[in-house]
């Protein structure tokens, strides 16, 4: 599904290239666009001091939304796209598994908290109550505790919580401009890791 004109200088432009283009487009029935709930996790998780991968994984967490973009799939497929792994996938060459997993999983950890925090349903939008229904309910006992078994647990499970907090009419952010050095010092540091 990787884009092969996409690389480590290209792929941070992208990126920017889609929120500027697309990401006016509404969000599933939140007071926000695309781009502005994005936005609003990253700026959130900046805010609140968290490390970049997270503020990263925060930014690009529903890009997947935007599969039309990478190739292979079309925005004319009537059945779920799974977004949480179409971002996934076009962002694993270049970006850690910490940053991979929070987008892979943000749609699983949702059901997960279901499961585990009794508080959490309360706590749910509309829209995000419409869409846990479409994902499959909460857990079973048994996918909590596979789920469990994930390294990145925790980093997902916040950007879980900056998903579900990022769905604010008023709020201020940064444009993407702001993030960019920040996705591409996570980038660099990656694939310098993996060279």
């Amino acid at each position: 599904m990787t884009r092969p004109d996409l690389t480590r200088d290209t792929i941070v432009p992208f990126l920017a290239d889609i929120f500027e283009r697309r990401g006016g487009e509404e969000y599933l029935g939140e007071p926000v666009t695309m781009a502005e709930h994005m936005l609003q996790g990253a700026t959130m998780a900046e805010r609140g001091g968290l490390p970049e991968d997270i503020v990263v994984a925060a930014l690009l967490h529903d890009i997947g939304h935007f599969t039309s973009e990478f190739g292979t799939f079309s925005m004319d497929d009537t059945e779920d796209r799974h977004h949480e792994d179409a971002g996934a996938e076009v962002l694993a060459p270049f970006f850690p598994s910490i940053v991979t997993d929070c987008v892979r999983y943000h749609v699983a950890a949702k059901r997960y908290l279901c499961a585990t925090r009794p508080d959490y349903f309360a706590r749910l939008s509309d829209a995000s109550v419409h869409s846990l229904k479409l994902q499959g309910g909460p857990m079973t006992d048994e996918e909590v505790a596979a789920f469990e078994e994930n390294p990145n647990l925790k980093a997902i499970v916040q950007v879980r919580y900056l998903d579900d907090a990022g769905k604010m009419a008023d709020m201020d952010t940064p444009g993407f401009a702001h993030f960019a050095p920040v996705v591409q010092r996570v980038v660099d540091a990656h694939l310098e890791e993996t060279a």
